[in-house]
């Protein structure tokens, strides 16, 4: 029964999984197209303001 609920839990995890990284895709993907900036932050927490279209190459 317990193995029944990690699955599960494994399979909604990667189902969420899945559909942010659709979302993220799609927000990139609509921000190049208007040429916009997207604003992130890097592996140590640096904030910074980066053109879409220099995301998109490391979506693909």
């Amino acid at each position: 029964m317990m193995e029944d609920k990690k699955v599960y839990t494994d399979e909604r995890f990667e189902k969420i999984l899945q559909g942010i990284k659709k979302a993220r895709k799609k927000l990139v993907e609509t921000s190049a197209a208007n040429n916009e900036d997207l604003v992130i932050s890097d592996k140590d927490g640096n904030v910074k303001r980066v053109p879409a279209k220099d995301l998109l190459q490391g979506l693909e």
